[in-house]
């Protein structure tokens, strides 16, 4: 069950950005007593400015220090400053900006030739405002960190209930595989034993009632052992992992797999049509464990899957390819045999399996396979 959100939480950008911009207004119309027209206009293009503070939270920051350099208000320049913090992840751009609101603030209007006394004050009135804008810029960074946090519990909370639900399909698998052997060595055997004493009471017996009795009981216990048989044929194939019956992914599960994989995704390019089952599942299981990766280490980087043949047609494979998160990941729990195991695989079709980090930041993972190999 979702728990509720919080009643700040529940209020629309629209009404936040009204206060906002009204808290400004009574802020401006504070500080307008015998300003100049200059100085009125900037206050004007302050208020205006807001209105897109969360398309443009720069632009609009750096709009609002005119009015702040002409006029003592704060709340304006705070509210661009929170938002920027809110969406940025750059904090050398953030100190920057609360330096620049802090000299913006404390310099005099009009610029002009200050006493030594005023330079003094001046100097302590910057620190004092430095200290007041690092308000807003923390405010925001610990808004974005948590919901940066919510974000990474609501993933971890979706690959729990994925554990659950593979675990639980684990256990029916066992339990159709036990049921299987069971009906096998148990139920299997007693009908055949019932068949084969039907049977041999069908040839002992005298009477034509008897003898038809013994053909009737002997038929159906025939045609029940072939519908057991079936069954536990059907049991184990939904139990075992290495009966020819369970279904194995090829490259025509590529698509579906790359479309439900919950990462921006795009898969490039094509593969020989006449390579074999065993390489279409290593190229498929590659894929899918590189997904599976990016999801759980790289929040919001985007993947490119690229299918590819050599033009001599010597070798094939797949390159996954990552860019750089977009987000800060947390430590997963995880067994790190997932590439170990993607290696293997490929060795045993006398290929390679190369990965690492790319200059931008990213990951890539390269599947290499010989055409003779695939042999």
């Amino acid at each position: 069950m979702t728990a509720p959100r919080a009643w700040w939480a529940r209020i629309s950008d629209q009404v936040s950005d009204l206060a906002v911009i009204a808290v400004v207004i009574v802020d401006v119309l504070l500080c307008l007593g015998g300003a100049s027209g200059l100085a009125q206009a900037m206050a004007v293009l302050a208020c205006v400015a807001l209105t897109v503070r969360r398309r443009f939270p720069l632009a609009v920051f750096l709009l609002t220090l005119p009015a702040s350099l002409m006029l003592d208000i704060v709340f304006a320049p705070f509210a661009a400053l929170f938002t920027l913090a809110e969406r940025s992840r750059d904090r050398r751009l953030l100190s920057a900006c609360a330096v620049l609101f802090a000299a913006v603030s404390a310099a005099p209007w009009p610029l002009n030739d200050v006493s030594s006394h005023d330079r003094t004050w001046t100097v302590v009135y910057f620190f004092y405002t430095l200290a007041t804008g690092a308000a807003p810029v923390l405010l925001g960074q610990l808004v974005q960190a948590r919901l940066d946090v919510a974000q990474r519990l609501a993933e971890i909370e979706e690959a729990r209930e994925h554990e659950q639900l593979l675990h639980s399909q684990a256990v029916l698998a066992r339990e159709r595989a036990q049921l299987a052997c069971e009906m096998h060595d148990v139920v299997s055997h007693q009908v055949s034993l019932i068949a084969v004493q039907a049977g041999a009471l069908q040839v002992a017996a005298t009477e034509p009632k008897f003898r038809e009795g013994a053909r009737t009981i002997r038929s159906l216990s025939v045609d029940t052992l072939d519908e057991l048989r079936h069954m536990v044929t059907v049991l184990r194939a939904s139990g075992s992992r290495t009966t020819e019956l369970t279904p194995q992914p090829t490259l025509t599960d590529l698509h579906k797999l790359v479309a439900t994989s919950g990462i921006k995704a795009a898969l490039t390019g094509d593969l020989p049509p006449d390579i074999s089952t065993t390489a279409q599942r290593a190229v498929y299981r590659t894929v899918q464990e590189t997904l599976t990766n990016v999801r759980k280490h790289a929040p919001g980087a985007a993947a490119t899957i690229s299918l590819w043949h050599s033009d001599d047609g010597g070798s094939f494979g797949v390159t996954i390819t990552n860019t750089p998160p977009t987000r800060p990941s947390l430590p997963l729990p995880g067994s790190h045999q997932g590439l170990i195991g993607l290696r293997e695989r490929a060795e045993l079709l006398s290929g390679t399996l190369e990965s690492g980090p790319t200059p931008s930041g990213g990951f890539e993972v390269s599947l290499r396979i010989p055409v003779h190999g695939d042999a």
